[in-house]
């Protein structure tokens, strides 16, 4: 592994500052290993240094179409911090250059452990509606970033809006779940669950077993945004509603 501080520290000053960096300021040959090794660090330095801790996580590429976008074969996640929490209004003034996408949201009630199922992993979380957008600490990053650069980006966390919890929906019923994306009342996108790995469930075991690989838990209270229905929109200003078969709807206000 190489030393990557140089590389944190770099993604912080973006991140703190508000400001995009070029992208060759990280290595587009950086490998997996230490582009979640500079994510880890990221993490935790956004927690020393500006409180803003640890809330869950996201997972990406959990579709063949995005997977190819970045010459990847599995998913990969990043980190959420209570930075990333959005009450349901969005300056985009203060975004670099975000995207929207529709996700929904699991919502952990119990620690979670690599020996959990599927139907376990069911029974410990709540599934909400939700919105994440995707922005890079990158100048002109998408589709334009490699992997591990992604990786090392904390998977592009920009924002999530998580709507009203829900208990007691089935394996079964979370294959078959649609979504509306509407701006300002028209209809600008719609998605299956299916686009994620089959099947959202899936993309959280995915998420536990890689964890696992690294010591690490989705624990009590945290939040996980589980893969894109949709291939991402850039966001602009209006105002947006997502609106799940089953789950219910959440909306945003892009000022």
């Amino acid at each position: 592994m190489t030393n990557t501080t140089n590389l944190v520290n770099t993604l912080y000053n973006a991140y703190s500052l508000g400001q995009a960096i070029s992208k060759e300021e990280i290595p587009e040959t950086i490998s997996k290993e230490d582009a979640y090794s500079v994510q880890h660090q990221l993490t935790e330095l956004k927690s020393a240094n500006s409180n803003d801790k640890l809330i869950g996580y996201k997972i990406s590429l959990t579709s063949e179409e995005t997977q190819q976008l970045f010459n990847s074969t599995t998913p990969l996640y990043g980190a959420l911090t209570k930075s990333s929490l959005s009450d349901g209004s969005i300056d985009l003034k203060k975004m670099l250059s975000p995207l929207i996408e529709i996700e929904l949201m699991f919502i952990a009630h119990e620690d979670l452990s690599a020996t959990d199922d599927i139907h376990s992993i069911l029974q410990k979380m709540s599934i909400a509606p939700g919105l994440e957008i995707p922005d890079s600490r990158f100048n002109d990053w998408f589709p334009k970033l490699s992997l591990g650069q992604v990786i090392a980006d904390s998977a592009v966390a920009g924002n999530v809006i998580v709507g009203e919890p829900v208990e007691g929906i089935s394996y079964d019923q979370l294959t078959n779940i649609n979504a509306n994306l509407t701006l300002n009342g028209e209809i600008i996108a719609q998605g299956p669950s299916t686009e994620v790995l089959g099947n959202p469930v899936h993309a959280i075991q995915w998420l536990i077993e890689e964890l696992a690989k690294k010591g690490r838990t989705i624990q009590k209270g945290m939040i996980i945004s589980s893969g894109t229905f949709i291939l991402p929109k850039p966001l602009e200003k209006g105002k947006y509603q997502v609106s799940f078969d089953r789950v219910g709807s959440v909306n945003l206000d892009v000022l």
